[in-house]
């Protein structure tokens, strides 16, 4: 197992391109099993996620090939397979969305309940509910979904949950209305950019559907789709995640091929924060180009609440959470989609910010300088705010459990490095524990000398005033995720 070694201080600068979107990636790949003849997939970033989609697939008949150029050749060689095997399934949740797939072409499936990070509550009932409208026959026995249909029919559907519409339900029971009979209505279907990419590619492949972007579809269903060619669009997360890069080192970054108009949220409230956010053509948000962000002057603490789209999401409020803890006075940070997902809260504490949760929130007391420390990183986003984290943070960073990282950012560290960060993958093993964070002993605290001087020196008020008894505290080990 990997960790990274952070050293902080360095603004960062310069020129850095967004890969594909994994969002998006992961059901367009599922979705080419619904499809005749071959699919050719662009963009297609080079993931864990991706290899283990691939193996899904694999398993289920297709043949997958990754071309030098990157681009992803998929086709099903083999259609006696159903079975989506639990080895595979539960590394990830967006395997769940062979499920559709599987029934409007095979007529039937058997898919492991899926896996994922640990970020709260995130049943299938939607997934499920969708499916069932269409005429399949469901049941869960023993950690599988088991479903069976002779032919899907069109039907009327709500795709409505307690916190919102559901992104990879939205695009399973697309596929499989595209092949159904009849005409499908969903309402409350996602809006975000990657169900609209993966209708885009259903409609090239010769399906009928209207209405993508907003809440309500009408899909026609059609007797076959066709392989075709398709580029994934950039991902709207990773261009965040490196906004915000550029926004917590006091830096000047222009990130190349950017769709404004699928981060127009997270823009306008870094807009808000201080940070200078230049679009290449402010006039066309919906064209890809270049964005540069640059820091002219002190930034501001705000509130901010994850929203499903078009609102901030939820995959990037740890990110931004990160960037106002090095933002004096208080912010508070809500999540509307996951109310618990703040696991990187105590973790944040840690290199001293005062946090305190309430319900779905986090209030946060802002310091004007982290410090470095040893952290362990509890799911996909929480560890890139935890990089980003220890690229201001005083001294040297070490994340741990970073294979989180690697299923959704590619290569991440690269980037960050080619705009002038320190940032080192080592081996997670004590020797290669930075001394800064080591005692005597080689454990990773800080020695006895180095805890007497923070508890004598002259910042003695002023570490007790940011830290005081009310902070979030560090947190148990957290269960590992797959």
């Amino acid at each position: 197992m990997d960790m990274f070694i952070v050293r902080g201080g360095e603004r960062l600068s310069g020129s850095v391109s967004v890969s594909g979107a994994k969002n998006s990636a992961l059901p367009l790949m599922a979705a080419a099993m619904a499809c005749e003849g071959e699919t050719t997939l662009y963009s297609i970033p080079d993931l864990v996620d991706v290899k283990t989609q691939s193996q899904v697939l694999g398993s289920l008949g297709m043949d997958v090939n990754r071309d030098p150029d990157g681009a992803l050749r998929l086709k099903t060689v083999d259609e006696t397979s159903c079975i989506a095997d639990y080895e595979l399934v539960r590394r990830m949740r967006a395997s769940v969305c062979v499920l559709g797939p599987l029934l409007a072409k095979r007529r039937m499936a058997c898919v492991s309940l899926p896996g994922g990070c640990n970020i709260g509550d995130r049943p299938i009932d939607l997934h499920l509910k969708g499916l069932s409208a269409l005429g399949a026959q469901i049941r869960v026995d023993r950690g599988y979904v088991i479903a069976r249909a002779d032919r899907l029919r069109g039907a009327n559907i709500f795709l409505g949950g307690a916190f919102g519409s559901t992104v990879t339900g939205t695009c399973n029971v697309m596929v499989a209305a595209a092949l159904a009979k009849g005409t499908t209505t969903i309402e409350s279907s996602a809006c975000e950019p990657e169900v609209v990419d993966v209708g885009n590619f259903l409609n090239a492949a010769g399906a009928k559907i209207d209405g993508l972007g907003t809440p309500f579809l009408t899909i026609e269903g059609v007797e076959q789709l066709n392989g075709v060619k398709h580029e994934v669009i950039p991902d709207r997360i990773e261009a965040a995640t490196l906004m915000i890069a550029a926004a917590i080192t006091g830096g000047d970054v222009c990130l190349k091929e950017v769709r404004p108009d699928h981060i127009t949220a997270v823009i306008e409230k870094l807009r808000e924060i201080g940070v200078t956010v230049q679009l290449a053509f402010p006039d066309q948000p919906a064209k890809k180009q270049s964005v540069t962000v640059r820091v002219t002057q002190p930034l501001r603490s705000v509130d901010c609440i994850a929203l499903p789209y078009p609102g901030i999401p939820t995959d990037v409020q740890a990110q931004l959470m990160s960037l106002l803890a090095c933002v004096p006075g208080i912010s508070i940070v809500t999540d509307k989609v996951f109310p618990d997902r703040f696991m990187h809260a105590s973790e944040l504490a840690r290199m001293g910010v005062n946090i305190r949760r309430e319900s779905a929130s986090a209030i946060l007391n802002g310091v004007s300088r982290l410090s470095g420390a040893c952290v362990m990183a509890s799911d996909l986003r929480a560890s890139a705010a935890l990089v980003l984290a220890g690229l201001a943070a005083e001294g040297e960073t070490v994340i741990r459990r970073i294979y989180h990282l690697d299923r959704g950012y590619e290569r991440l560290e690269e980037k960050l490095i080619s705009l002038g960060a320190h940032v080192e993958r080592v081996r997670d093993e004590p020797q290669n524990m930075p001394d800064s964070l080591k005692l005597t002993d080689g454990e990773s605290r800080p020695s006895y000398s180095e805890l007497l001087d923070a508890l004598t020196g002259p910042h003695w008020n002023q570490s007790v005033s940011q830290q005081n008894t009310e902070s979030v505290t560090a947190s148990q080990d957290p269960a590992d995720e797959d």
